[in-house]
C-alpha cells in the first residue's frame, strides 16, 4: 500500500462507542472496518514524558499495566479508555517497540523501564 495512503487511513480510524464499531472517515466518506487485533498503532514513545504517539495522531500516557505480547511477539497496550471502559488495543510498531525495549534494564525485581522519570517494572508476559 502507498505510504501516504496508509498514513491517511491510520489517521482516519475512529471508534464509535455507542455503536461499538470501528470506522474510517475521510471527509464525508465513512466506512466500517473489521479489526482483527488492534485498530491503533503506537508509532513512537517518549520515554521522558511516558507518552505514546498513536497512528491517529493522538497521544496519551502509556499504561504499563496494560502491556502484553501478541501471538506474533508484538507489544500491545490499552489506549483510549475514555471511549471504552477497558480501553482499546494498540499495537506497537517495530520502531516504537525497539526503542522501548532498548531502554529496559534488569533490576533486582526484574526488568524495569525508566518511563516518565520513574523506574517501572515491566509486567510478566
Amino acid at each position: 500500500m502507498n505510504q501516504r495512503l496508509r498514513a491517511l487511513f491510520d489517521r482516519s480510524v475512529r471508534y464509535l462507542p455507542q455503536e461499538q464499531k470501528f470506522i474510517v472517515q475521510v471527509a464525508q466518506f465513512r466506512g466500517q472496518i473489521e479489526v482483527e487485533e488492534a485498530a491503533f498503532f503506537v508509532r513512537s514513545i517518549d520515554l521522558e514524558s511516558g507518552r505514546v504517539r498513536l497512528s491517529d495522531g493522538s497521544g496519551e500516557a502509556l499504561d504499563m499495566a496494560s502491556l502484553r505480547v501478541s501471538r506474533d511477539g508484538a507489544l500491545l497496550c490499552r489506549v483510549k479508555r475514555d471511549l471504552s471502559p477497558g480501553g482499546l488495543l494498540a499495537r506497537f510498531r517495530q520502531s516504537a517497540q525497539a526503542e522501548m525495549l532498548l531502554a529496559v534494564d534488569e533490576g533486582p525485581e526484574g526488568p524495569v523501564l525508566r518511563l516518565g522519570g520513574k523506574r517501572q517494572r515491566l509486567p510478566d508476559f
